[in-house]
C-alpha cells in the first residue's frame, strides 16, 4: 500500500538505528542523565542560546500537556486557534490537567496578532474577569495543523502582544525541521529562541522513533521540572534512548538535511497536483499538502493510496492531506503520480 498518510508512518533514520545498535550494550545511568542525552542537549542548547535548558520526552501531546501545565498557574488557560493541536486532537489533555484551552478564530491555520490583541484587551477590560479563567499563555504550531507557517513579523506581534500582558509564548514544534527547511520561511531557530518562551523540536515526525525536546528559551524551566515530569508519569528511565536519537540528529546537521527532503519532494508533488489539475484546499510550502476531491474520487484513491482525512466539505467533496517526509523517495513519488 503506497501512503502519504502522515510523516511518522516509517519507524527510524537509519543512521539513528545503527547508533541504537552501535551503543546497545553499553552501561549507561538512567531517566536522561547518560553521556548521549547530556551531549544532544548541549548540542541543541549552542544552537538555541546559553540561557536555554533543554529536556527529552518521548511525544508531542505528552509535551504539550507538561509544558502547558507546569508554565502555568492553577487558575490560568491557555489560548490557541481553534484548529490548534491541543484543541482539536489531543483528546482533552490540556483540559485533564484543569486548564481550559481558550479558541480564537483562525486565519489559514494562525492565530492573528490583532484578533489576540482584541481578545486580551476586552477580556482584562471586562470588570468581571476575575470570575474567569486567566489568559496565562498563547499556543501556537511552526508550521501549523494546516502546513501553514508564522513570518517573522508575525512571531515577533505576537510575542510583544505576550509581553505586554505578561502571557507566555509556546511553540509545538512537532514538525519544525520542516518549517525551518522551508524555501517560504522567513524565520530562524534563533528567531524562535529569541521570540518565544518555551518550544519543543519535534523528533518522532523527523526521523526519530520517538522523541522530542523541550527547550525553555531564557533561563525560565518551570521550578522542579524534573521532578513534575515524572509526575506526570512521564519520565523514562532508559532515557538513553531519546539522548541517542537526538545526539545522532544534532550531528552534522542530519536533522536539518533530512528535513530538506520532505520539502523537495512536497514541492514536486505540489507541482504534479497543479500539472494534473487538481484543486488545492490550501497554499502551503511545507511537507503537508490539501487537495480537495470528489467522495468518488477519494474513495477510489483509498484502494491504492492511504492519506489522512482531513474534512468534509458541501457537495459530496472531501479535504485529504497528503504528506511528505525525511523518507519519502522518488519512487515514492513516481508510484503516486502513476496512480494519480
Amino acid at each position: 500500500m503506497l501512503s502519504f498518510e502522515s510523516d511518522y508512518i516509517q519507524g527510524v533514520h537509519p543512521q539513528i538505528l545503527e547508533n541504537l545498535i552501535k551503543t546497545n550494550m553499553e552501561v549507561q545511568t538512567g531517566y536522561g542523565f547518560d553521556k548521549y542525552s547530556e551531549s544532544a542537549k548541549a548540542k541543541i542548547k549552542a544552537l538555541c542560546g546559553e540561557q536555554s535548558e533543554v529536556f527529552l520526552l518521548n511525544g508531542g501531546t505528552q509535551t504539550n500537556q507538561i509544558v502547558i501545565d507546569t508554565m502555568l498557574e492553577s487558575y490560568q488557560g491557555v489560548i490557541c486557534a481553534d484548529t490548534g493541536h491541543i484543541n482539536s486532537h489531543e483528546a482533552g489533555a490540556i483540559e485533564f490537567t484543569g486548564h481550559k484551552v481558550i479558541t480564537l478564530d483562525n486565519e489559514l491555520g494562525k492565530i492573528v496578532p490583532k484578533k489576540l490583541s482584541s481578545y486580551l484587551s476586552l477580556f482584562f477590560k471586562d470588570e468581571n474577569h476575575e470570575h474567569c479563567v486567566i489568559p496565562g499563555m498563547v499556543y501556537i504550531s511552526h508550521p501549523t495543523e494546516y502546513g501553514t507557517l508564522y513570518t517573522k513579523d508575525e512571531l515577533k506581534a505576537i510575542s510583544a502582544i505576550c509581553k505586554e500582558y505578561s502571557l507566555k509564548l509556546y511553540m509545538d514544534g512537532a514538525r519544525l525541521g520542516y518549517a525551518l527547511a522551508s524555501n517560504g520561511s522567513d524565520v530562524t531557530l534563533s528567531d524562535i529562541s529569541n521570540l518565544c518562551d518555551a518550544f519543543y523540536i519535534g523528533g518522532t515526525k523527523v526521523g526519530a522513533l520517538c522523541g522530542e525536546a523541550v527547550v525553555f528559551t531564557k533561563n525560565n524551566t518551570p521550578s522542579h521540572f524534573f521532578t513534575c515530569i515524572k509526575q506526570h508519569g512521564a519520565l523514562l528511565a532508559k532515557g538513553r534512548l531519546l539522548g541517542v536519537q537526538f545526539d545522532t540528529l544534532f550531528t552534522d546537521d542530519l536533522y536539518f538535511k533530512i528535513s530538506k527532503n520532505a520539502i523537495e519532494k512536497a514541492d514536486t508533488l505540489r507541482q504534479v497536483f497543479k500539472e494534473k489539475g487538481y484543486n488545492f484546499y490550501i497554499e502551503t510550502t511545507t511537507n503537508q499538502i490539501f487537495i480537495i476531491l470528489s467522495e468518488a474520487e477519494y474513495e477510489k484513491l483509498k484502494k491504492n493510496v492511504a492519506v489522512g482525512f482531513w474534512e468534509r466539505l458541501e457537495g459530496n467533496r472531501v479535504v485529504v492531506r497528503f504528506a511528505t517526509s525525511w523518507a519519502t523517495t522518488d519512487n515514492d513519488i513516481n508510484a503516486l503520480i502513476k496512480v494519480l
